[in-house]
């Protein structure tokens, strides 16, 4: 609707007054003017008119129109327990991102390449701490990183008890998840413990002893026969009482299996008769092909109700377990009685004279099948046998000569000529021969001798 002139009159007095001009409204039932600006009902309406925009004061230009009231705060969120949570919470990111960095680096550095150009054997003792063992590879080149990355990878690999002490090979640049990984798993070095066939345990106590492999004491000496001598592999600080129990528990396990194996006519009522047998073979040969024929003898002898006549009883009976006499038996010691003496007993001496090993226990269960009564030794560390005394004593008088051509060699040999000698090194005089083992039957010092001592067997 187009504003009458009185209107205009007062729009413009507003305006001069700096009063913007109060909106005319619409009265009822008059349409509203048009949109699109086109001329409506035949009136014509000036452009420039249409869009004159109203005159405003600079004061008024200034001053906004509306003002935005800002909002207050919920009580909510000045809570001092959302503040502190939203602290930890961004600090825990941070520990997040902080943890993960960490990681990722301390991971690359556990599995690195370690600084070892060759193997190396380390001893860890035990009741040492996670940096305490750190520490220690250290100090022993096994490792270079610091010990924290030794103990995250201990806690990662939830290995903190699962770490064993003793002695360990680590090979060649291992790193320290190899290192763990090893400790982990015990691979500890194993050493050789060997005790010969035919020690008494006097001697086999002194010899573990003597190792410094193993540690602690032994309270008592076991009884004799029962260790089994063999090669054993034990970690290094192996307890040495540990050591005596193994060989005890060993010798019962093969007792049980050789003793029913045994033929039937053996002539020994007990495995602990078994023992004392075997130890018998023990110290009369240590060649693995005689065992059998030594044990047929002494078996035949049993059954015959003969005298063995060992000569390693008779050393047993005056020495016990030490062993070894120290110079050839006499015809003194040999006439000495004792309950070892089986030139003096009859049957088996009251207790094994040695411990012997596996092999002596299965001749002495499953002798060979002989007529031989008589051995002795052939000058070369074997034995001859024989059936007869007859033949025995030949045997005795081959012992005999070869005996005197050593000796007769060995004096030639360090008689020199004065003339001979010049310009020429001097000749040593030869080391005697040891003296060969003797047979169950007596072999004295002479021959008329050892005609009359073993009359005594027929």
């Amino acid at each position: 609707m187009r504003p009458n002139p009185s209107q205009r009159v007062a729009s413009r007095s507003l305006a001069a007054s700096g009063q913007a001009p109060a909106r005319t409204p619409v009265e009822a039932g008059e349409p509203y003017p048009p949109i699109s600006g086109r001329p409506q009902d035949g009136v014509v309406t000036s452009l420039p008119e249409q869009k004159r925009p109203t005159p405003r004061s600079p004061r008024a230009a200034l001053e906004p129109e509306q003002v935005t009231v800002p909002t207050r705060r919920s009580r909510r969120t000045r809570n001092p327990l959302v503040i502190v949570g939203n602290a930890i919470f961004t600090l825990l990111i941070l520990v997040v991102i902080a943890g993960g960095v960490a990681f990722a680096v301390g991971k690359t550095r556990f599995e690195a390449p370690g600084p070892l150009d060759r193997e190396k054997a380390v001893n860890i003792p035990s009741r040492l701490g996670i940096l305490d063992i750190a520490d220690l590879l250290r100090r022993e080149g096994v490792i270079d990183e610091h010990p924290m990355i030794f103990l995250g990878g201990v806690i990662a690999l939830k290995a903190r008890a699962d770490l064993k002490s003793g002695e360990y090979v680590f090979s060649r640049k291992a790193s320290v998840r190899d290192v763990v990984e090893t400790m982990v798993e015990g691979k500890v070095v194993q050493h050789a413990v060997t005790l010969p066939e035919g020690l008494t345990s006097e001697q086999i106590v002194r010899r573990l002893l003597e190792s410094d492999v193993l540690t602690g004491n032994i309270k008592d000496i076991p009884r004799e026969g029962s260790l089994l001598p063999e090669s054993y592999r034990f970690a290094r600080g192996t307890p040495r009482e540990q050591v005596i129990q193994r060989m005890q528990r060993e010798q019962k396990r093969a007792l049980q299996e050789i003793w029913e194996r045994r033929v039937s006519d053996l002539p020994v009522r007990s495995p602990e008769q078994l023992v004392i047998l075997a130890s018998i073979i023990e110290k009369e040969t240590s060649k693995p092909d005689e065992r059998t024929r030594v044990a047929a003898i002494f078996v035949n002898r049993l059954k015959q109700r003969k005298r063995l006549e060992s000569d390693p009883t008779i050393i047993y009976g005056l020495v016990g377990g030490k062993g070894t006499l120290g110079h050839p038996i006499t015809r003194s010691e040999k006439e000495t009685p004792t309950p070892y003496n089986t030139y003096m007993i009859d049957g088996l001496p009251p207790g094994p004279i040695a411990n012997p090993g596996r092999a002596s226990l299965e001749a002495a269960a499953n002798p060979a099948r002989t007529k031989e009564m008589f051995f002795v030794a052939d000058g070369t560390g074997g034995h001859v046998f024989a059936e007869t005394y007859d033949q025995h004593l030949r045997n005795v008088a081959k012992l005999r000569a070869l005996e005197h051509a050593d000796r007769s060699s060995a004096a030639a040999t360090s008689f020199q000529p004065e003339d001979a000698t010049a310009g020429a090194r001097p000749i040593l005089p030869a080391a005697p021969k040891a003296q060969p083992k003797r047979n169950p039957t007596a072999t004295p010092a002479a021959p008329s001798a050892a005609t009359n001592a073993n009359a005594k067997k027929q």
